[in-house]
């Protein structure tokens, strides 16, 4: 079974592989392509978020009582990475690779940031704080990303 950490951290890598296909069919000039790819991104993404935000922080504020702590900050944050989608979608959408490029710039900073934090003190504090549930919460959270393969 994998921990919480090797389970997240591998979906944060299968999200930057289909990111880096947005970038990638901009670069061509494949509009199609690149609004596939951004889709794409937008669900495996919110499938993330989804699987931190339902399941993973609930548990872990509910082992701490912590729930004013890392867990909020990283839904601000989530908040924060939304926008910038949107922002990229709107860029997408007027075929303007410019605005497009530094909105996906942009938003890989954040995202590399936010991961970091996860990585390196959240996953391994819920590693510490829910062992009791990794039997349960490790395959619900599973179910919950998009194409993982842990």
């Amino acid at each position: 079974m994998a921990s919480i950490t090797d389970l997240m951290t591998h979906d944060h890598r299968e999200c930057d592989e289909v990111f880096a296909r947005i970038e990638q069919a901009v670069s061509k000039g494949d509009w199609d392509g690149a609004a596939t790819a951004l889709r794409a991104f937008t669900e495996a993404l919110e499938a993330h978020f989804g699987a931190e935000e339902n399941t993973l922080f609930p548990s872990f504020e509910a082992a701490t009582g912590m729930t004013d702590g890392p867990t909020r900050m990283m839904r601000m944050e989530h908040a924060e990475m939304r926008r910038g989608l949107e922002a990229m979608q709107d860029a997408l959408a007027r075929k303007d690779a410019d605005d497009l490029s530094g909105e996906a710039e942009t938003l890989l900073i954040l995202m590399q940031q936010h991961n970091m934090k996860e990585e390196n003190i959240l996953y391994p504090m819920c590693d510490g704080h829910l062992s009791g549930q990794a039997a349960t919460l490790a395959p619900r959270l599973k179910d919950q990303l998009k194409g993982s393969a842990v």
